[in-house]
């Protein structure tokens, strides 16, 4: 079987700052007809980069070579993710990752906040039970963009999947990938942060540190975003949700364009937005839980978002 190896030069910057530069780099591909992009890939793997924030490529030549060993030419996907616990087993600690919702809770500016009020008050329930037997009923009139939320494909595409089609496997439990950014230098998320990982099936959870604003006027104004290509190259990779601690998935501030939202709610990828406490997460190893209730022609819903960290 013939072998190919890149022979380039290549300048690799970070988000958080530096870089570096190589010089005549030789590294495996899988093909001859390996572009600049996988190559990229492939680069970031086998150094085991995190952080990446952009891979340039000059000089590219592909060879007929034997190869020598360069690691992240193995796809292992989803099957290197701990499998769940058996029944019986000691469980981790959960991390409760959701704002909690409250009469008056402004979540996004212009979108109205929840009202909470009585329909049966524990007095007036007292005359149809049993003495000393009283209940509370009360009425909760809310957008479902309140809190912490999951966005389903109907919420984007009028064809689209509505909260009662979504199942339950794509929801609980998922391997939770989460990338650690609240040191980045720029507000977009770009697609060479992922290249150090494989996330098939995952759930991908974007740590900005952007939460500790919620519910102050400064959440609404220079808020961390994915890019296009940072959603593009997420749905490439199989992924399962992306979640973020943030305003938006997308830039609110780039005149109505949503391009996160699109193309990851046209693949079927679930959005959860204004998540917080990722910082108790490891980087990887948790499982992710983020289930709205099973509503038909509705788009987008609150939901009890949590992980489940390693047993120690």
């Amino acid at each position: 079987m013939t072998e190919y190896r890149a022979h380039f030069d290549a300048e690799i910057d970070f988000v958080n700052g530096g870089g570096l530069r190589a010089d005549g780099f030789r590294l495996d591909i899988p093909s001859a007809d390996t572009n600049d992009a996988e190559i990229a890939v492939l680069l970031v793997r086998h150094l085991g980069l995190a952080l990446v924030g952009r891979v340039a490529l000059s000089n590219l030549q592909v060879v007929e070579e034997p190869h020598r060993g360069s690691r992240g030419m193995a796809d292992t996907g989803a099957a290197g993710h701990a499998a769940s616990a058996a029944p019986g087993a000691e469980r981790g600690e959960l991390v409760d990752l959701s704002h909690t919702i409250r009469a008056g809770l402004v979540t996004y500016p212009g979108i109205p906040a929840p009202t909470v009020t009585p329909h049966l008050t524990r007095e007036a329930s007292r005359e149809h039970y049993a003495p000393g037997i009283e209940f509370a009923i009360d009425l909760i009139t809310m957008a479902g963009n309140t809190g912490t939320y999951l966005d389903s494909p109907y919420h984007r595409y009028a064809k689209g999947g509505d909260l009662a089609s979504l199942s339950l496997e794509t929801l609980v439990g998922l391997p939770a990938e989460v990338f650690h950014l609240t040191d980045v230098a720029s507000r977009g998320i770009p697609a060479e942060v992922f290249f150090d990982r494989e996330l098939a099936g995952t759930a991908v959870l974007l740590h900005t540190d952007w939460s500790r604003h919620f519910g102050a006027p400064e959440y609404a104004h220079g808020a961390p975003f994915l890019t296009e290509a940072g959603a593009r190259h997420l749905v490439g990779a199989g992924v399962g949700l992306v979640g973020i601690d943030s305003l938006n998935i997308d830039d609110t501030e780039s005149g109505g364009t949503r391009p996160a939202h699109s193309i990851l709610l046209a693949a079927g990828v679930h959005v959860v937005e204004h998540l917080t406490g990722l910082d108790r997460l490891p980087a990887r190893g948790a499982r992710f839980t983020a289930v709205p209730p099973r509503v038909e022609g509705f788009g987008t819903f609150p939901v009890r978002a949590f992980a489940e960290l390693p047993v120690r």
